[in-house]
């Protein structure tokens, strides 16, 4: 003990460098947990727009294939050799050139 030290003196500075470290240990476990909830929270970002986009992706091929398979379906099942099979045809091969041209 150094002089004029008391004992009472030393057992407060005993309990100060125990509640120093005591906070210096929460800090520590405080830190680790934010770093877990932050990562935690970008993964939960990331699946929620995954999520968004399948449903997006899935919605979209859903529309797109009941767009176009209707009527595919109605022309194949018509007779193909007659004029309006052709003007068809002809129409729609004049609309994807027109299409195609810059």
């Amino acid at each position: 003990m150094a002089a004029g030290t008391s004992p009472q003196s030393a057992e407060e500075e005993t309990a100060l460098h125990a509640v120093a470290a005591a906070m210096r240990d929460a800090a520590g476990t405080a830190s680790e947990h934010a770093a877990k909830v932050k990562e935690s929270t970008n993964e939960a970002g990331a699946n929620a727009l995954e999520s968004v986009c399948r449903m997006a992706y899935t919605g979209s091929y859903g529309l797109a294939y009941g767009i176009v398979y209707a009527p595919v379906f109605v022309s194949q099942s018509l007779p193909q050799e007659n004029p309006i099979m052709r003007g068809f045809r002809d129409g729609g091969r004049a609309a994807w050139d027109e299409f195609d041209s810059p």
